[in-house]
């Protein structure tokens, strides 16, 4: 991983502390009410890919907000949607 992108792994622990405080105790693969959201608790495995994917769109809405762009709504909508999974406290 780069050097500016948190490991996986201690990122992971956070998520799992963030899911115990912010939804509770689950297992794996369960969903859990969350702000109004079903909240599945993610495997190793399923927590990597979501924040590979929310770190690449994170990365392309900071470059649409940094040079002036068009923000297309959909872009917002999956940010949106990949912090609640996470359980990353939204900005949007």
């Amino acid at each position: 991983m780069a050097d500016d992108q948190p490991d996986a792994v201690d990122e992971y622990r956070r998520y799992l502390e963030r899911f115990e405080a912010l939804v509770g105790p689950s297992d794996f693969g369960v969903y859990a009410k969350h702000k109004g959201r079903l909240i599945k608790k993610l495997t190793y495995d399923e927590f990597e890919a979501k924040l590979r994917e929310y770190n690449e769109v994170d990365r392309a809405y900071t470059s649409i907000l940094e040079h002036g762009d068009t923000i297309n709504d959909v872009l917002v909508k999956v940010l949106r949607e990949r912090r609640d999974e996470l359980l990353i406290e939204r900005t949007l």
